[in-house]
């Protein structure tokens, strides 16, 4: 594997303007077969180059942030160069990794995982093996390609030292083998081939465990079980569901611009921001702005991790890194009209590279709207019964992702309170395995006949380059703490609220006992109100940390997964939790590595990575697929505003949502217009 930066400089035509590309903008078509073309120079001519990712290298920060003010600004604007960071493979060589060492491997691309499955299931040997199991003729078995992971073993053919894939198999419902749609994960079987990413070739076939212990056994006639369908037309639908349209009839109240040509700004209730994509993390934010002050420099889902709880082979090495092993961006669904987002929606295209350095389309991968989501604010004056309430608006950038069985729902959501949402809905089908009927096991559920769902953890980066009110912020920690019993509080039940401050580098934990939270402050830039640093405040949920030993591999890839937060001085080219390269890796390239460094972060450029996720113990009810489960993380302004933001966003009027009456067979009394005889509010108040 090799890797290269290559200057790039495109001109960005819009209309009869042309421009150099913004230093900011996603690669152009143009400048992703410019690099190409570039990269397969330097090589002897008939050279079979492997692309694996061709994207944009981002300026360095020192560069970058006097661009952004002088754009703010209106000023002349200086010159940054453009340079794409390009990933790739000489095909049909003997030379392995000579340019970055042992260990460290590329992402998988959709062009290999397709020749993987081929490759695992027209081996002979492999062919021979599943005859054992006398399937019923014309079955389909189906191959699912999994990173290979690591152990630390190199002995002979059980080796994590070379680049390698796992493959586990499933049958399609031989009752109707012909429907390509079947959830062959409700069929599971034993045989497991594993095959050299070098070479094509499967090295070796594993036998599954489905007992109780590491016992495994020679395949034998499968007992096909009843099918288990997700599609709709294996059910009898619900007929009693009346449509819930959403309708804006002036249309949304965001705006998306152009800032490059394929970089977007979104304008919306005083929020400004610029949207990228790339490869890896999909969905960027760049340079997020409320009413013209600046609060994010970045902002994007750095990593995730999902570790299994198997411990017999080969499961001990799942271990899934989905934006490091393959890439969110690559991933990313095409998303449709009335199905996956509802409103007035406005949806955003990319451009990325094929395997062979060609620009490849990827349509509507971001979709944008507006939400209600529910009441913002309301007080009513229980004295008069007058009533003050407005609705919460939310503008929702959100991309989904396929990873093999597995869906995940992510979007950044933005209020008219000044706050920032990241939001992951897990959903998708479960990565099973095959188990002997009438038995359970302990580290996994048992969610159809034969079929095993091992129980397994998701835990989430999220990385914050923060820039509140300007690039030197600090980050303290609150707790509450009660006050001891004196002639001063001779009740014992007062309490105060301290602030601590971060100084060196780290990984840090909440602490609910005490209500520990972290904020992100700029010390320099005071409230006027209360003479409080101006800051944003973190709502993390707890989750339970990695439950692999640290001694495991597991543990020491997942550098982000022991920790909730962790602070680190800003460095360029560090943007990933677990490490630029997470295929088969064995850690120490990650985010608890640079906080190992002991850097000074008090009042300086730092990145805060907040870890958020699941244990997700399978139930029965998530199969045949799984319904969302739902994760938020919130930042939420903290003396930043002299008063609640959302005070200025007009009042809920009937006259404006135009609600109706489901039913008029209760008694319920309709409430009276009483603030200007417009506004929503209750007509009186009796105690």
């Amino acid at each position: 594997m090799s890797l290269e930066q290559i200057p790039v400089s495109q001109p960005f035509v819009a209309g009869k303007k042309s421009t150099v590309q913004h230093p900011l903008g996603p690669l152009t078509a143009n400048e992703i077969s410019e690099t190409a073309s570039l990269i397969k120079a330097l090589w002897p001519t008939g050279t079979n180059v492997h692309f694996k990712s061709i994207t944009l290298q981002e300026p360095d920060k020192k560069d970058l942030i006097p661009f952004l003010a002088a754009e703010h600004a209106g000023s002349k604007l200086p010159e940054v160069e453009r340079r794409s960071f390009v990933v790739y493979y000489l095909r049909n060589t003997v030379e392995y990794n000579v340019r970055l060492g042992p260990n460290i491997h590329s992402n998988a691309d959709g062009e290999e995982i397709l020749e993987v499955e081929r490759i695992a299931l027209e081996d002979e040997r492999v062919k021979a093996e599943i005859a054992k199991l006398q399937l019923p003729k014309d079955t389909v078995v189906i191959s699912d390609p999994w990173i290979y992971g690591s152990d630390g073993i190199n002995d002979g053919l059980f080796t994590d030292a070379k680049r390698t894939f796992q493959c586990f198999l499933y049958i399609r419902d031989p009752t109707n083998s012909s429907e390509r749609d079947s959830n062959h994960y409700a069929m599971p079987i034993s045989i497991s081939p594993v095959i050299d990413a070098a070479t094509m070739k499967v090295t070796r076939i594993d036998h599954l465990p489905t007992g109780v212990d590491n016992t495994i056994k020679e395949p034998a006639p499968y007992k096909v079980q009843p099918a288990n369908e997700y599609i709709p037309e294996a059910h009898s639908l619900r007929k009693d569901l009346k449509p819930l349209n959403v309708v804006q009839p002036e249309g949304a109240s965001f705006k998306v611009a152009n800032f490059s040509e394929q970089g977007h700004t979104v304008t919306w209730q005083k929020w400004t921001l610029k949207i990228g994509f790339n490869l890896r993390e999909g969905m960027v934010l760049y340079d997020v702005h409320y009413d013209g002050r600046p609060l994010f420099y970045r902002l994007s889902l750095s990593d995730m991790s999902i570790p299994y709880a198997d411990p017999r082979h080969p499961y001990h090495k799942k271990q899934a890194f989905d934006l490091g092993d393959a890439g969110a961006g690559i991933m990313a669904n095409n998303l449709q009209l009335g199905c996956d987002c509802l409103g007035s929606i406005h949806y955003l295209s990319a451009v990325l590279n094929n395997d062979k350095g060609e620009p490849l389309p990827m349509p509507n991968v971001v979709c944008i709207h507006e939400q209600d989501n529910g009441i913002g604010w309301k007080h009513t004056n229980y004295r008069t019964g007058r009533a003050a309430v407005v609705r919460n608006r939310e503008l929702v950038l959100q991309s989904i992702i396929t990873v093999s069985n597995y869906e995940y729902i992510l979007a950044f959501m933005f209020n008219q309170a000044g706050e920032v949402i990241y939001e992951v809905r897990a959903t998708g089908i479960l990565s099973t395995q095959p188990i002997d009927e009438g038995i359970s096991v302990p580290w996994g559920t048992v969610v159809h006949p034969g079929v095993l769902a091992a129980h397994h953890q998701h835990i989430f980066s999220l990385r914050i380059d923060p820039m509140i009110d300007g690039p030197l912020n600090r980050v303290v920690y609150e707790e509450a703490h009660p006050m001891p019993r004196s002639d001063f509080n001779p009740h014992g039940t007062g309490y105060t609220v301290s602030e601590t401050p971060i100084t060196t580098s780290g990984g840090y934990d909440l602490d609910y006992n005490h209500n520990r939270i972290f904020k992100i402050q700029n010390s320099s830039i005071k409230n006027p109100i209360n003479g409080q640093p101006v800051g944003y405040k973190i709502h993390a949920p707890p989750f339970q940390k990695i439950l692999a030993d640290s001694s495991s591999f597991h543990f020491k890839r997942a550098e982000f997964a022991d920790h909730n937060i962790y602070v680190t001085s800003y460095k360029d080219g560090e943007l990933y939790a677990g490490g630029k390269y997470t295929n088969q890796s064995r850690g120490g390239t990650g985010v608890r590595s640079w906080a190992d460094r002991g850097d000074n972060v008090l009042d300086s450029d730092q990145v805060v990575w907040v870890q958020f996720g699941i244990n997700h113990v399978p139930r029965i009810e998530d199969f045949p697929v799984m319904p969302c489960e739902i994760i938020k993380v919130s930042l939420k302004p903290v003396n930043f505003f002299n008063k609640n933001p959302a005070i200025d966003v007009p009042p809920s009027e009937q006259s404006f949502n135009k609600s109706v009456l489901a039913s008029v067979q209760h008694a319920q009394e309709v409430g009276e217009l009483v603030i200007g005889d417009k506004e929503c509010c209750a007509k009186e108040s009796k105690l």
